[in-house]
């Protein structure tokens, strides 16, 4: 990238996990470039995130949904964007995410290359998996000079997303949230069952930290619902937050409980870059490769000889690597001396 640049452009990804991980990027590309200013390509969805992210200056909005092609729409935003910005860099490695710095005509598109992307990108970037084994290194190695990038051996700023305080006031009393420590459970998981802890394990969970004197926040989108209802049934504070709060209101929630318990999610990514203890449960995908972000972390991976399979759905139609991970095993974490939280009002 050349060193002159003042006005970056970044095509961000389309997972909420993979937009946290992305600030990595961002923060980097603000120490690199001082003064410089940044625009963040991304889907409408993720705007509330992005906006607790100081390092973005503007937020340019791609209402297509997720596996959309949208041309019409990629050629307007294009249209806006001709003549604003010095460099782009594209995230996602599809041939559609190249296109809206191609059609602008943007000097500098980096990304690394993918699906034919030869005439789209004019830094064309090979991507060697063994040095750049996370997802999170890939988005900041984008933001670096080449040669820098290719030997891996750089830092890797955690995210941080900021906090609304008077938000979280309005949400202790909207949602009748009690004045007890507070544990997030995050049951879902986008991708799919084969990452998913059994509810009947969260629900065990819960009722044991309630017991504790705890007050239990179950989060997730409008799809979990069910399951949320699932794990609070017959508990007394324990709240089913599931699809009643925006993503936004999450973060200041999260921000909120001493501790949280949680599948590999985009969820947990969030709930890391706010700095609360997380719980991480891994299944089918693996630690190593889509980590939470924070060094205050426990990881619960019994790293079965079948996994890390990727897949969505268990291939030999057990969830053993989940399964196995029992109740006993995540709450005795919880406990763990160093990571302990204090039990009372306040």
């Amino acid at each position: 990238m050349n060193e002159s640049v003042k006005r970056l452009l970044v095509i961000g990804p389309s997972w909420v996990g993979d937009m946290v991980m992305a600030q990595s990027l961002f923060i980097t590309l603000k120490q690199r470039y001082p003064g410089a200013t940044l625009g963040v390509v991304a889907p409408a969805w993720s705007q509330p995130i992005i906006a607790r992210m100081p390092e973005v200056d503007e937020v340019l909005p791609l209402p297509v949904g997720h596996g959309e092609f949208g041309l019409k729409t990629r050629r307007d935003l294009a249209k806006q964007l001709k003549g604003r910005f010095d460099c782009a860099i594209v995230l996602p490695r599809s041939w559609k995410a190249a296109l809206v710095p191609f059609l602008a005509r943007i000097p500098e598109r980096i990304g690394f290359l993918g699906e034919q992307r030869y005439g789209l990108l004019n830094e064309r970037r090979k991507l060697d998996k063994q040095v750049l084994d996370q997802t999170v290194k890939r988005f900041v190695a984008l933001g670096l000079p080449a040669n820098e990038a290719a030997e891996g051996q750089f830092v890797i700023p955690s995210p941080r997303l900021e906090i609304d305080r008077d938000n979280l006031v309005n949400l202790r009393l909207q949602h009748a949230l009690s004045s007890r420590p507070a544990i997030g459970l995050m049951p879902g998981a986008e991708y799919g069952p084969a990452k998913q802890w059994p509810l009947a394990y969260f629900h065990a969970l819960a009722k044991r930290l309630v017991d504790d004197g705890f007050e239990v926040r179950i989060f997730g989108g409008p799809k979990d619902h069910v399951a949320g209802q699932e794990i609070v049934h017959g508990l007394s504070q324990a709240h089913n937050l599931c699809g009643k709060t925006a993503l936004a209101d999450v973060v200041d929630l999260l921000a909120d409980c001493r501790q949280v318990v949680t599948n590999d999610s985009g969820l947990m990514h969030v709930a890391a870059s706010v700095g609360v203890r997380v719980q991480a449960i891994y299944g089918s995908s693996s630690p190593a490769y889509t980590p939470p972000l924070t060094s205050n972390a426990h990881i619960h991976y019994l790293a079965l000889e079948c996994s890390p399979c990727f897949k969505r759905d268990c291939p030999l139609g057990h969830t053993n690597c989940l399964k196995q991970i029992d109740v006993e095993r995540v709450y005795q974490a919880i406990w763990q001396k160093h990571d302990a939280p204090s039990v009372g009002d306040g």
